[in-house]
């Protein structure tokens, strides 16, 4: 996980490109349980299977999808983080 900036506020970048469920998912379960409150995680990610993944791991919880692109084979999620 690294620093981001730009769009939504972006704090954090999750690359998880190359990797298939349920790698994405779990990485990003993980990166949000570290972060605080206020957070924006940008995860990139190239499963086709994370679009219908991702939505249903930030449903269970107090997390707001704030975005879903996706772009030439990458799929972008950003997710703020909420407490």
């Amino acid at each position: 996980m690294g620093e981001a900036g730009e769009g939504h506020g972006i704090t954090h970048r999750l690359d998880v490109l190359g990797f298939n469920c349920p790698v994405p998912v779990a990485k990003t379960r993980e990166a949000l349980e570290e972060l605080a409150n206020g957070n924006v995680l940008e995860v990139l990610a190239d499963d086709p299977e994370t679009l219908q993944d991702m939505p249903l791991l930030i449903g269970r919880g107090p997390h707001a999808l704030l975005e879903v692109n996706k772009e030439e084979g990458e799929i972008r999620f950003v997710i703020e983080v909420k407490a």
